[in-house]
């Protein structure tokens, strides 16, 4: 199946967030996401507290909505998608942010 995500999309959230002041140091969005708190419960591959982040990109892989939808969750925060886990509300993430970090995420490649 095609990738269906703009790939503008990443483009334009990485320029938002560096209009911030925050998406174009070293590290990037990567570096972000330790510094929003990501990585306490998620890992890149596997699940810590929540889903690794690869496999979130492996879910919504092709969804044209995904970023949108990711960045809502980080902001507002969710339950019930991969089980009982919470993921609380992310008060200290901009709406920049969020998308970014969706984004961020969604463009991984996929799991071999």
């Amino acid at each position: 199946m095609p990738n269906l995500r703009p790939p503008w999309a990443l483009l334009l959230a990485t320029a938002a967030l560096g209009s911030s002041g925050c998406g174009n140091e070293a590290g990037g969005v990567a570096q972000l996401s330790q510094e929003r708190g990501c990585m306490r419960c998620h890992g890149m591959v596997t699940k810590f507290v929540g889903p690794g982040f690869q496999q979130v990109a492996d879910r919504y892989r092709g969804d044209a909505t995904a970023t949108a939808r990711l960045s809502a969750k980080i902001m507002q925060g969710s339950v019930g998608t991969w089980g009982n886990v919470i993921m609380p509300r992310q008060p200290q993430v901009s709406a920049a942010e969020a998308s970014a970090l969706a984004g961020w995420v969604l463009a991984l490649p996929p799991a071999h």
